[in-house]
């Protein structure tokens, strides 16, 4: 970051850190709306790191990571009854969080784990962001690769495994270049973030959906183990990377900036359009049979 918060046309990411007032938040009811205007309960505070910090995300304390969790499990809880489709990727995502937490707590596997904390909790405000500007018609404050997803999952267009993959092609190719290229790709001496941001990607490999998605579509079986499936990710992130370098060589011109944000916006959308084509259920079928089943499995164990 180099002390200062730099504008990407979000800001909203200002004062996105978690703070200790989430961990202590009750548990979701019935009651609770799906979405939560979380960014409101925040401090306004930068998207930058300090480990001396008090706050436990901008610190990147372990509890910031369990304060994520907590947040995505009261969304995810809050759409499971309903079989919606975008049910699929909050549990995916969660799932994955979940596992990012286990890592975390494994000595040695990242050189600077308090800094991936917080990257972690960063990365998840802007999913947070999206999902509650389209769920209050906000529409001018969803990136369109969100809005392709979205728009998707309302309509019923397509499988879960689709479902989730237009979730994760939002998130790795729109947002997280822009994630990397806020919280900076270097340390304090000048050494690159990159074997980190790598490592993420052996955390990745071992996420565990088991049967979990089922409950919602009896065709769900994504992995992130599929060879096919490990390697597109692979893929994203290392264009990602790249991607978040553009951002960094060209954020003091401000027209190969604007240019450098249109390719990031292009390709995000470009690959979730390919993926959509993928998944679209075939003429004279639709989603009624997954309907009606996630009606009668969505609470099963």
């Amino acid at each position: 970051m180099r002390g200062r918060v730099q504008g990407t046309g979000l800001a909203a990411v200002v004062g996105i850190v978690l703070s200790l007032s989430l961990l202590a938040a009750g548990p979701a009811s019935a009651e609770d709306p799906l979405y939560v205007d979380w960014s409101t309960m925040l401090p306004g505070l930068t998207t930058g790191f300090d480990a001396n910090s008090s706050n436990v995300c901008t610190s990147g304390k372990i509890q910031c990571v369990d304060a994520t969790v907590k947040e995505m499990t009261k969304r995810y809880d809050a759409l499971a009854s309903t079989c919606g489709h975008d049910t699929i990727f909050a549990m995916v995502y969660l799932r994955t969080t979940e596992e990012y937490r286990r890592s975390a707590l494994e000595p040695g596997f990242y050189s600077d784990t308090p800094f991936i904390n917080h990257e972690d909790a960063v990365f998840a405000s802007y999913y947070f962001n999206a999902f509650d500007a389209y769920r209050k018609g906000n529409l001018a404050n969803v990136p369109a690769a969100w809005k392709l997803a979205f728009d998707t999952a309302a309509a019923r267009q397509v499988n879960a495994n689709t479902n989730a993959l237009l979730g994760m092609s939002a998130h790795i190719n729109r947002d997280l270049p822009y994630v990397l290229w806020q919280i900076g790709l270097v340390k304090p001496d000048g050494t690159s973030r990159k074997p980190d941001h790598d490592k993420v990607n052996d955390f990745l490999n071992r996420v565990d959906f088991g049967t979990e998605g089922l409950r919602y579509d009896p065709s769900f079986n994504l992995s992130t183990s599929t060879p096919a499936t490990m390697n597109m990710i692979v893929a994203w992130r290392e264009q990602a990377w790249r991607n978040a370098e553009l951002l960094r060589s060209t954020e003091n011109n401000p027209i190969a900036f604007a240019a450098a944000k249109a390719q990031i916006e292009n390709f995000a959308v470009s690959e979730s359009q390919a993926l959509k084509v993928s998944g679209l259920y075939a003429p004279l079928s639709s989603s009624a049979s997954r309907d009606a089943y996630c009606a009668v499995h969505h609470d099963d164990v």
